[in-house]
């Protein structure tokens, strides 16, 4: 084991852009090396029961038979055969998954998991989460978006701050909404339309640039400057708004177990196998929130006396994790080998590994298999990055005052690496 200071990092400055956008979806499938895979949006994680249940047909039909959870709350079907993307959108598109297939790669919206369920926040924001999806599906501009660009739909507790998204809208303590970028404050029932008019000033903006940018941090521009564009979209769209601050306030995902209206779990490196999917599916009354922390939420309105502590038993029971003590809430992970060919290690058995052997990291790690770390959080974390010669590299995410690295030769090592870099 070894400490030193890093290299700079290849995602410190703007990526350039010199292709098209390869993003994954319903109708374009990516070649990996475990099979073909789909990457099906659902905006704000929200799944009735019935495309659950249409999901996991594909999956099994067609795919690994698992469903594999990402950060922002969509689900990826994997081990898809060549020449099955004919079949897999006709299985979406008659459970509703596939409203529009000119804007399927762009529904990406994260959105607050538990808002309406528990009494927090400001506002129940699913009609908020319905209008941004309408439009952005009716928007002929927004079909120029990539499949990267993100929206977050937030309640007013502060839980989509730490994502990361390139248009936000929180909902405000007195009734109207905060958008940006532009930080802005504009009525409530104008905030969908005003999320959706910012992701055209940043592809007005691109334009105008001439730049290939798949998200507003890609642009170069300064902050300033892309608010005054976002006001002017406003202006032009006849959008009332006036300067606002940032709301102050970060929260958490949805802890592990039974909260106030809802249930909720956490998946282990955000994979679910066929027989957990249908526990959840089973124990839903109406949907399913899938939430970017790979985790979800079931609602339990409808449930009958004692059921919610029963439905959270079997859940538990089926290998999903209730417990709000359990490591693994500290562990995440990239695909890995044998699933992608760039990987230099199977990172989520040395996870597990390094979980059985050295127990809670007590912070959060994330394990990548290459230097692209597919799939990392915005929040702090240590990356385990597998090295190309065998072994992993851990540094801090984002790097401190006092930036370290350190080596572990195998998984065993990991805590003795966390040391190095944490003393």
């Amino acid at each position: 084991m070894s400490a030193a200071a890093p290299p700079p990092s290849s995602q410190a400055t703007p990526a350039a852009r010199d292709r098209g956008d390869a993003c994954p979806g319903t109708l374009r499938l990516h070649a990996a090396d475990d099979g073909a895979l789909a990457r099906i949006r659902l905006p704000g994680g929200v799944l009735s029961t019935g495309q659950a249940r249409a999901l996991a047909v594909a999956a099994r039909r067609l795919g690994d038979g698992d469903l594999h959870l990402t950060s922002r709350g969509n689900v990826q079907l994997r081990g898809l055969p060549q020449g099955c993307g004919a079949a897999l959108a006709e299985l979406l598109d008659a459970a509703g998954l596939l409203p529009s297939r000119e804007h399927e790669r762009v529904r990406n919206v994260v959105a607050s998991p538990l808002s309406g369920l528990d009494g927090g926040g400001f506002r129940d924001v699913r009609p908020w989460l319905t209008a941004l999806d309408t439009s952005l599906c009716a928007s002929r501009a927004a079909e120029g978006l990539s499949g990267r660009f993100l929206f977050a739909v937030d309640d007013g507790r502060g839980d989509m701050s730490g994502l990361g998204a390139d248009v936000t809208v929180r909902a405000l303590a007195d009734g109207g909404a905060w958008l940006a970028p532009g930080s802005v404050r504009v009525s409530a029932e104008d905030a969908p339309r005003a999320a959706l008019a910012a992701a055209e000033a940043f592809l007005e903006a691109a334009r105008s640039h001439g730049k290939r940018a798949w998200r507003v941090s890609e642009l170069g521009v300064s902050r300033e400057e892309m608010g005054r564009l976002v006001r002017d979209r406003l202006d032009c769209g006849g959008i009332g708004h006036e300067d606002h601050p940032e709301p102050a306030g970060v929260a958490d995902g949805p802890p592990p177990g039974a909260v106030e209206g809802a249930l909720s779990v956490h998946v282990p490196l955000g994979r679910l196998s066929a027989h957990q999917w249908e526990e959840l599916t089973d124990v839903a009354g109406s949907e399913l929130r899938l939430t970017p922390w790979r985790g979800v939420v079931l609602p339990t309105a409808g449930m009958a006396t004692g059921g919610a502590a029963e439905a959270l038993a079997r859940l538990g029971a089926a290998g999903l994790v209730t417990d709000r003590a359990s490591p693994w809430l500290h562990v995440g992970a990239c695909i890995g080998r044998p699933g992608c060919a760039e990987a230099h290690a199977d990172v989520r058995a040395d996870a597990a590994r390094a979980l059985d052997a050295a127990g809670d990291p007590g912070l959060p790690l994330y394990w990548s298999g290459c230097d692209r770390r597919c799939g990392h959080p915005r929040t702090d974390h240590v990356e385990v990055v597998a090295a190309p010669d065998g072994g992993y590299r851990l540094s801090a995410a984002p790097a401190g005052p006092r930036p370290r690295t350190a080596f572990a030769a195998d998984p065993s090592q990991i805590r003795a690496a966390l040391a190095a870099i944490t003393s």
